[in-house]
């Protein structure tokens, strides 16, 4: 394991230069495609940018010292050649036919019409605009429709025709509605990311004087309207805007309601997967985030499994993007649904498959998600009784001294490394890693009345004798459980499932078995 600490607590070689990383995030077909597009530009030639491509090909890693000893590479010289081959492996990418998008057909028409303007062809770019316009009104993309109205009416102004009034009716129409409703659009899309910025830097909210804080920027700053009368990206910006108000003011049930109706926007309007496959997969991440936080495990289950078949289904698009958030929110979310269940040991086999993902993807997923993936991995270790891995998955989160992250993910990683410790019986590093945790722990701000009584248990666990181990679970547990019901408290609990460790303590039980009785009995009392 400290190999691979290692290599998560630095920051990735790869990532120091953009050029290396865009040609190692080349796929075989793109590499062969550039390679004949460079060669058709450059002639019979051996360009310089085509022998950079393949020094970057041929490495692992980037090391501007021994690409400076290659005879076709100066210093002086390196800058512009690196940003010409970034720029050919650019424009050979926007050729190829798996990168493109709709959004980027559309561009294309778009193009040909300032071509043909430029050439003093104005109905012929009238009729390419046409096109362009009828494509950006299938696929919703109203600020493009925007710009392509707008470029009609400067052509229009040059190439008069006798409909020249009823044309002049209908593009300002056109340019009246869509104005309003790309005005609608950014005020939603700006709504949601503020609530995105707000989750980061505060997290949720912690005391009623939060809660009607938040409420009241949300509301003054939602439009008035009516969703049944939105177009696609209006319901889109205002199920995610909705989402987020429910996240950060820990409404599990509204989060479930928005993200469902987020997801079925999609069943609506199946042709938009393909221009947008990211945001149909956070809906459904979202939604199984929902489940997850009202323990109805098998809603959860069914989800996970539509959303792998319509990964895995010929329309959704395959590309780099999609294929690292996809592994990352299916393994996420196969993670947490045997926490739901409490099916530990089973648990454990997806945890290669994890680790490979990780290195598949280490620069496309960032750090944060990453240190979240071993957190749960550690968790299921010590669901399995094998806190010695556990130990071994929280050092990568708890010695990184180069990652900025939540402070509640550190905090609930430094608890389980100390209980864990406990259960292994390593007794030996326990006084001081009881003190080094104790001593990070009061140095966090805001810090949750759950977290307080962690603390006040980790700083006493030293010194009780193990015929009072029992009496001292059962205090805790007294302590903590009308917590678990308290409306600010009960995400702590998510975290770490530290009930349950006590009740399986207190009655001598496995905790696999606590955890999947506690939910079997919560999906009969769910209301959904």
């Amino acid at each position: 394991m400290q190999r691979v600490n290692r290599k998560i607590s630095a920051t990735p070689k790869n990532a120091q230069d953009p050029v290396f990383l865009l040609v190692k995030s080349l796929t075989k077909a793109q590499k062969r495609q550039f390679k004949l597009y460079a060669k058709r530009i450059e002639g019979h030639r051996e360009s310089k940018f085509i022998k950079l491509f393949d020094f970057f090909d041929q490495t692992e890693s980037y090391d501007e010292r021994e690409l400076l000893k290659q005879p076709f590479v100066s210093r002086a010289q390196l800058a512009n050649l690196k940003s010409h081959l970034y720029k050919q492996l650019l424009t050979s990418l926007r050729l190829n036919p798996s990168i493109q998008n709709p959004r980027m057909l559309i561009r294309e028409q778009l193009d040909f019409a300032t071509v043909l303007y430029q050439k003093g062809l104005y109905k012929q770019s009238l009729k390419m605009l046409e096109k362009a316009k009828q494509m950006a009104k299938k696929w919703d993309e109203k600020y493009t429709q925007y710009e392509i109205v707008e470029f009609e009416k400067i052509i229009e102004s040059q190439y008069i025709t006798r409909s020249m009034s009823n044309r002049t009716e209908a593009l300002v129409s056109d340019a009246r509605m869509l104005g309003e409703a790309n005005m609608l659009c950014s005020q939603l899309s700006n709504l949601s990311l503020l609530l995105y910025e707000r989750l980061l830097k505060a997290g949720y909210v912690k005391s009623d004087d939060e809660y009607r804080e938040i409420t009241q920027f949300f509301f003054r700053e939602l439009p008035k309207v009516e969703y049944d009368q939105l177009g696609f990206r209006e319901r889109l910006w205002y199920s995610k805007a909705h989402v987020w108000y429910s996240m950060i003011t820990q409404d599990f049930l509204g989060l479930f309601k928005h993200a469902s109706r987020w997801v079925y926007l999609f069943e609506q309007f199946p042709e938009m997967l393909s221009s947008h496959p990211i945001f149909y997969l956070k809906a459904n991440n979202y939604l199984m985030e929902s489940l997850l936080l009202l323990r109805h495990p098998e809603k959860f289950k069914s989800t996970l499994e539509q959303m792998r078949q319509t990964i895995d289904s010929e329309g959704f698009p395959v590309n780099t993007n999609t294929q690292a958030l996809a592994f990352l929110y299916r393994v996420n979310n196969e993670l947490n649904l045997h926490f739901l269940k409490g099916t530990f040991e089973e648990g454990l086999s997806l945890i290669p498959e994890v680790k490979q993902g990780v290195k598949r993807f280490e620069n496309q997923i960032d750090a944060h998600h990453v240190m979240m993936l071993y957190y749960k991995m550690a968790c299921m270790y010590f669901g399995a009784a094998d806190y010695k891995q556990c130990i071994d998955y929280l050092k990568p989160i708890i010695f990184n001294s180069n990652l900025t992250m939540r402070e509640d993910l550190m905090c609930f990683s430094r608890i389980l490394d100390v209980i864990a410790h406990f259960e292994a019986g390593l007794d030996n590093d326990l006084d001081r890693l009881l003190l080094s945790t104790y001593r990070f722990l009061i140095r966090m701000n805001d810090l949750h009345q759950v977290q307080r009584l962690l603390i006040q248990f980790i700083r006493e666990l030293g010194s009780v004798y193990p015929q009072d181990l029992k009496e001292k679970f059962r205090a805790l547990h007294g302590q903590l459980l009308p917590l678990e019901e308290d409306y600010y408290e009960r995400r702590s609990f998510l975290y770490l499932d530290v009930l349950s460790w006590l009740e399986s303590h207190i009655t001598s039980t496995p905790l696999a078995e606590v955890v999947a009785r506690k939910n079997a009995l919560a999906v009969k009392a769910s209301r959904l």
